[in-house]
């Protein structure tokens, strides 16, 4: 990192600001990328389940359509 040379308070005091900013900017960036991550890992165990329910359907509606085969197929 290179060390500036500043001439007047007012330039320190601006890339003070400038700083806050930036330091305030990357707290927000990493509050939502933490609440991304929370809404992510409650929905992960939705989708588990709502994907065994539909694979669930599918099975049973493959045996019913076997029953239902060999009964009228006869």
């Amino acid at each position: 990192m290179t060390t500036k040379q500043y001439s007047t308070f007012e330039e320190i005091d601006q890339q003070l600001r400038i700083l806050r900013l930036q330091r305030d900017i990357s707290s927000e960036r990493i509050k939502l990328q933490f609440n991304e991550l929370i809404s992510n890992v409650r929905l992960y165990p939705l989708r588990v389940i709502e994907n065994i329910g539909n694979t669930l359907q599918k099975l049973l509606l493959v045996f019913a359509i076997k029953k239902l085969r060999g009964v009228f197929g006869k």
